[in-house]
């Protein structure tokens, strides 16, 4: 009789197949159970040939084959799949069984899918898995969250998985409900925003009439130094590559797609009230990027400004844009992490900001050097409301403000979009000031909707005036949005 499996695995899609071959490396048992069955034998024939995965014809004989407590991991696609195998196996299942859901599934579904399945005696797990292809074959960053009765069940298959740095996990628990998926959506929100920054900065450089090969000599550099990170090193592999045609950067169309986990963070950060204002924006260039064929005809009549794109000291200003990048990078994550310490707050999760870092230092794609001064950071502090308010970053603020001002007010001058590099600026400068215009915002207000304000001096007192002397002495419900 054949051993029984030590977990499950549903869809072998790309990231299912890597993630089963990588739990069978480590010395677990597998089952692997697709819903198109000839999918199964494919996959036991070829690439799992030789291992010890076993494989199901139905979700009945694959729960047959499952060591008890159940465990079952279902990486398919977000949304309805989902709740479909859920509903196909509950009934199949017994009390303290786990599920767990690898994909990106939005947050507020895992948080109802965990609520639903408690009520049935039933585990539910909802874990981000960032590595791409490469990272969940050799060693995924692992996010779970959902009911903590599960954790000890799944711990040692999901850390025996995992990318390691300096010997540590990149996979520790996150919380309750839909933590580990809303940690993983403000991930690839971040994502969005490194990517737009490096394109960025990829822009002026093209403009400056830099060739893809200088760019590329550039980014290598950087990642050398304080910008050490997947996504530069990546982009300096793009940049070279060459075929018989030549570079092949310079041939893709100027249109970004997007599979929505960018957009849900910009929702979610307006819906708790949080300026994540540079997520947004690199969201916000992906679509205006789709609108090629508008930009193709606005480019025909629509002026910019007369100046020739140079820089004076070109190597001074490359390494300008070191500084603002990187600049930007830290705006990027501390909006993120404001996000996150909102949402905790709002939602009763413990987050561990601290393990999160460590959780992206390695197998993930925002992976970076700079997620260990991050860490650093909440070891040193844990109830830091703010990274830009951390010793290291507010010094490396400082050190490289000035450039960043320099590259985005010569940005400008030149007509060269930098959407996200400006409102990183932007941020930093509204987030240092102890007085902004929303006083005048407050009194628009009042003098047309009589929504009220507050004095200084007189907080949490609100207050209306009859601006006009024709208005009326009552004010609208005073609510807080």
């Amino acid at each position: 009789m054949s051993p029984k499996a030590d977990i499950a695995l549903i869809g072998l899609a790309v990231m299912g197949q890597n993630i089963i071959l990588n739990m069978d490396s480590k010395g677990f048992i597998v089952c692997a159970y697709n819903r198109t069955i000839d999918k199964i034998q494919h996959f036991l024939n070829n690439e799992a040939m030789g291992t010890k995965i076993i494989g199901a014809n139905s979700l009945e004989d694959m729960i047959s084959k499952l060591k008890i407590p159940r465990k079952i991991m279902l990486l398919v696609k977000a949304g309805q799949a989902v709740d479909s195998f859920i509903k196909q196996l509950i009934p199949l299942l017994s009390p303290g069984d786990v599920i767990i859901d690898g994909g990106n599934s939005e947050y507020l579904d895992t948080a109802r899918r965990c609520n639903e399945l408690k009520d049935k005696g039933l585990l539910f797990v909802g874990s981000g898995v960032s590595g791409g292809e490469e990272g969940a074959r050799y060693g995924p960053s692992l996010m779970p969250g959902g009911n903590a009765d599960a954790w000890p069940l799944i711990k040692d298959i999901f850390q025996a998985i995992c990318a390691k740095v300096d010997g540590q996990p990149c996979c520790d628990w996150v919380g309750e409900g839909g933590a580990g998926h809303f940690v993983k959506m403000v991930h690839n929100g971040i994502e969005y925003g490194d990517m737009q920054l490096i394109c960025e900065a990829y822009h002026i450089m093209h403009s400056l009439g830099l060739q893809p090969d200088e760019i590329s000599k550039q980014f290598t550099q950087w990642n050398n130094e304080e910008l050490d990170s997947f996504l530069i090193e990546i982009t300096a592999d793009i940049l070279k590559y060459k075929d018989d045609k030549g570079y092949l950067l310079e041939r893709i169309r100027d249109t970004a797609g997007q599979k929505g986990t960018g957009k849900w963070t910009a929702i979610a950060a307006l819906q708790y009230g949080i300026p994540v204002t540079l997520i947004g924006e690199a969201v916000f260039s992906r679509c205006l990027s789709a609108l090629k064929e508008e930009r193709l005809k606005a480019s025909r009549h629509l002026p910019g400004p007369e100046i020739v794109i140079k820089a004076d000291n070109l190597k001074a200003f490359l390494n300008d844009i070191k500084h603002a990048l990187y600049c930007s990078k830290i705006v990027s994550y501390a909006q993120g992490f404001m996000l996150m310490r909102e949402a905790a707050k709002e939602n009763n999760w413990h987050l561990n900001y601290g393990g999160i870092a460590l959780m992206w230092r390695g197998g993930c794609i925002i992976r970076s050097v700079f997620l260990g001064n991050i860490k650093e950071a909440y070891e040193c502090n844990a109830n830091l409301s703010n990274l830009l308010l951390d010793p290291f970053f507010k010094k490396a603020i400082q050190s490289g403000q000035q450039s960043w001002r320099h590259v985005v007010s010569k940005a400008c001058l030149w007509g060269i979009p930098v959407p996200a590099l400006s409102t990183a600026l932007s941020f930093y400068d509204g987030y240092r000031s102890s007085r902004l215009p929303a006083n005048l915002l407050q009194a628009q207000r009042d003098y047309f909707g009589a929504h009220t304000y507050e004095l200084l001096g007189g907080e949490g007192k609100f207050v209306h005036t009859n601006w006009t002397g024709t208005g009326g002495d009552i004010s609208a419900t005073t609510y807080q949005a």
